[in-house]
This record gives structure tokens, C-alpha cells and sequence, in this order.
């Protein structure tokens, strides 16, 4: 009996290396050596208010504004306008900041939340870049604390350093309106992030985050991902680049409408997270220099 389980625990081991050896291969195989930054030739314009062409900024020319916000937008016709009516509410008021203009950059192909974000990053003008999602969840006044956390990191390294909003403070009451299974995806997503790609932030998918200029144009450049997960590849890069990030607690509320189907949403971003780490490991991801776009 013992040569049999013997037999058998030596059978399933060399089962589970194959599986990783697969999955290794697999990873490697199938990378994009370097993250796509083709821009569509109609992507390189927007509508200025007298309806006429005008050609979009770049990332690389000089800041013309404090502050840039970059709003992804898909299919967002309810939800957008509340949060669009509290964000130029709340910028009017700003007289250094203003809301002296709004673009609207239309993609070709949908890219992903990650893939849209990282066009409007490219195209932004502020010293500093916020990421605000369009369903409003987070208070836009709360780009206050953001910019108290980003100071307190001074002195920035090479001008650069990373805010995130966090809702880790909120986990506890969070828990006790969701369902145990939807409680379960979330911890055993906490875990992944923390196990495979990034250490110290507890909350990496909130959609609020400020950046200085030069963070958002060095990471923003090697991202991969331009899905669900691009958060976590985001931070993952930052922190190998030693950008300074702070995690601040933001004021949130669930808002209806979400895209986001639990289970297999969750599914999607823990491949990506594996991937991510199994990518740059295999070095068939590298970092490098920061490239304009073609």
C-alpha cells in the first residue's frame, strides 16, 4: 500500500510541475514583447467648442495646467453627467485649476478602462494627473487629501510620485453587505495582488488616483494590461521604478451600474495578475526607457 501512494504522490507532484512548466510557456509565448502605443490617426484630434478639428497634446510636451483629470467613459450616459456636474462644480470653484475646457477623446476600438485611461493620460496637460472614474463614487473634493499625500512624499525622485485613493478603511462595513461568495472572490483577489504583484497597498483597484506628470508618463508607458487589472500592473511598475506611493482614504459610495460581473470579472483580473508576475519573471516583460508614442 505505501509504494502505491508513494507512487501516487510522486505522480501528482510531477502532474503540478508540468502544469506550471505549461503555464510558464504559455506566459512567455503568448506576451507582447512591448505594450502597444499606436494611436488611430482619428484618435489624435478632438472637437474644439466651435466644432472644428484640433490636434490632441502630448504627455512629453511642457505642462500648460495644474491639473489634468482623465475620465473613462463606456456606455456611461446615466451615470456621467452627475459625476461631471460635482467634479466642474467643484473645479470652478479652484480658480488656479478652472474648467476652461473639456475633450472628449473617441477611441476607435474599445481599449479596456486601462487601454482609454492611458489615451487621456497621453493627451493631458496638468503638472498632475488625476484618474477619476465616470460613476462618481468617490467625491471629487477628496482630490484634496490626494494632493496632501502626494506633497507629504516630497522630496518626488526624478519628479515623481503616486496617490491612491483607498477604501480599505470601508472593508468591514463592505463585508457586511455583500454575500459571502462575493466576500470570498475579494479576499482571495486581496491575496493574489499581494502574494504575485504588489506589497503595502491594500486597496489597488480604486479608480481615484493623482499622479505627478513624469509617473504617469514612465508607467503609463510600459503598461501591458489595458483591462480590469491595469491598476495592479500600474503599481507593480511603480514600485519596481521606487516611485513613492501613498495610500489615502477617500470618501466612497457604491453607485448602481457597475460593468463589473463578479465572478467572472475576478476570474479575468487573477489570470492577468498571473500573468503579470509569471511576464515580467520570464523577462518576456522588461522595463525599460520611457518611449514616446508612435
Amino acid at each position: 500500500m505505501a509504494p502505491l501512494l508513494l507512487q501516487l504522490a510522486v505522480l501528482g507532484v510531477a502532474l503540478v510541475a508540468a502544469a506550471l512548466i505549461l503555464i510558464f510557456i504559455v506566459a512567455f509565448v503568448t506576451a507582447t514583447k512591448m505594450p502597444s502605443l499606436h494611436r488611430h490617426e482619428e484618435e489624435k484630434f478632438f472637437l474644439n467648442a466651435k466644432g472644428q478639428k484640433e490636434t490632441l497634446p502630448s504627455i512629453w510636451d511642457s505642462p500648460t495646467k495644474q491639473l489634468s483629470v482623465v475620465v473613462p467613459s463606456y456606455n456611461e450616459e446615466k451615470r456621467l453627467p452627475v459625476m461631471m456636474d460635482e467634479a466642474l462644480g467643484y473645479l470652478e470653484k479652484r480658480q488656479r485649476y478652472g474648467s476652461d475646457k473639456i475633450r472628449v477623446i473617441t477611441l476607435v476600438k474599445n481599449r479596456g478602462k486601462g487601454g482609454a485611461i492611458r489615451m487621456g493620460v497621453f493627451s493631458s496637460r496638468g503638472k498632475k494627473i488625476l484618474m477619476a472614474d465616470a460613476d462618481g463614487a468617490t467625491k471629487f473634493p477628496d482630490v484634496e487629501k490626494l494632493e496632501k499625500g502626494l506633497n507629504d512624499l516630497q522630496p518626488w525622485p526624478d519628479q515623481m510620485a503616486i496617490a491612491c485613493g483607498s477604501r480599505a478603511h470601508l472593508e468591514k462595513e463592505s463585508i457586511a453587505q455583500r454575500s459571502y461568495f462575493r466576500t470570498l472572490l475579494m479576499y482571495g483577489f486581496h491575496f493574489l495582488v499581494w502574494f504575485l504583484c504588489v506589497k503595502g497597498i491594500r486597496d489597488t483597484q480604486c479608480g481615484f488616483k493623482l499622479l505627478t506628470r513624469e509617473a504617469a508618463s514612465r508607467t503609463f508607458s510600459s503598461l501591458h494590461i489595458e483591462r480590469w487589472a491595469f491598476d495592479v500592473e500600474l503599481l507593480y511598475i511603480a514600485q519596481f521604478l521606487k516611485i513613492p506611493i501613498a495610500e489615502i482614504a477617500v470618501n466612497w459610495t457604491e453607485i448602481e451600474g457597475s460593468k463589473l460581473v463578479p465572478f467572472w470579472s475576478w476570474l479575468q483580473m487573477g489570470k492577468d495578475l498571473l500573468f503579470i508576475r509569471l511576464r515580467y519573471l520570464t523577462g518576456a516583460w522588461r522595463l525599460e526607457q520611457t518611449r514616446k508614442m508612435n
